[in-house]
């Protein structure tokens, strides 16, 4: 199975456009943290700085994508040191209803700055160790997509798309940015070395067999012993080698995964919390709620609808 879909479906990754951009110059704007969402620039037209809070300070050209995974605030700006209002602000200035192209400045033709910004959010209380090594900060440039031709139609096929008018179109370049945002991971271009580290072991034959056994079924009585014994390694070696490459202890992963399914299966599908329990490898309900209750503070039926719960 495809353990990066399965995750991603399961913490449930979604895009969302904010805005599509029209700068001439002067101009700036102060995007404010979003610790739940990873914030993303995508310049189609001219230039822009970008200074992240607590980060570098970058220059984005066309055809330079940015990704902010950790939603940190930061400011967009023509040139350095501008003074730039918070992105309400500059909104409510500008008349931004949320269709349409958000346009700022004199509207000088040589100095137009378009981009298309947005965001991938997943759900309250997603945790996985992709989550916790993703970098501060990703850039691909556009020399990095000419590597990349993937890439580089994807991010063409965004452009096209995000100025486009009709039916679908704003959610078209939402779901083609969940796609970049999935094959970005996948083909390591956000890798730096605690991401780079946990990719290593998806591609691992021993290690990232056994991680395609626990996604394919997470409710089996897994055991160390039982994991090492299927990808044929020591217990201790499986063990130690687990570790080092996911970040985490082998059951500590299968206890995580099995209780971001049942999150899933909860607020998704608003399955029974008994079924929830057996679906996810829970011998009594009982057991369930306490390691559910545990994780996430609050318990299993808390996440459903009062109608729903059993």
């Amino acid at each position: 199975m495809d353990i990066l879909d399965d995750i991603l479906d399961t913490l449930n990754l979604e895009g969302a456009l904010y805005f599509r951009t029209d700068f001439s110059g002067p101009w700036a704007v102060t995007v404010p943290q979003h610790l739940n969402a990873a914030r993303f620039h995508f310049v189609l037209q001219g230039s822009t700085w970008v200074e992240i809070e607590g980060g570098p300070r970058l220059r984005l050209s066309a055809g330079d994508l940015l990704m902010i995974p950790r939603g940190r605030s930061h400011v967009l700006a023509d040139r350095e040191g501008r003074q730039a209002p918070p992105l309400e602000t500059v909104l409510a200035d500008a008349g931004y209803d949320g269709r349409g192209v958000l346009a700022v400045g004199a509207g000088d033709p040589g100095a137009e700055t378009q981009m298309v910004c947005g965001h991938f959010s997943f759900r309250s209380r997603a945790e996985h160790p992709i989550l916790k090594a993703l970098p501060d900060h990703v850039l691909i440039t556009a020399a990095m997509r000419l590597q990349t031709p993937w890439l580089d139609d994807l991010l063409r096929l965004i452009g096209r798309r995000a100025f486009a008018e009709g039916l679908g179109a704003q959610g078209s370049v939402r779901r083609l940015s969940e796609i970049v945002f999935a094959e970005v991971i996948r083909t390591g271009h956000a890798a730096d070395d605690r991401l780079g580290t946990v990719l290593k072991g998806f591609t691992d034959p021993q290690i990232g067999r056994a991680l395609e056994l626990i996604h394919a079924d997470p409710a089996r009585d897994w055991s160390v012993g039982s994991l090492a014994s299927e990808v044929a390694m020591s217990r201790s070696v499986f063990a130690e080698r687990f570790r080092s490459l996911v970040g985490v202890a082998p059951m500590s992963y299968v206890t995580d995964w099995r209780l971001q399914k049942a999150l899933a299966l909860l607020e998704d599908e608003r399955r029974p919390v008994q079924q929830v329990a057996a679906m996810t490898g829970y011998r009594s309900s009982a057991a369930f709620s306490r390691a559910f209750t545990q994780k996430f503070g609050v318990p299993p039926s808390a996440v459903l609808r009062p109608a729903d719960q059993a």
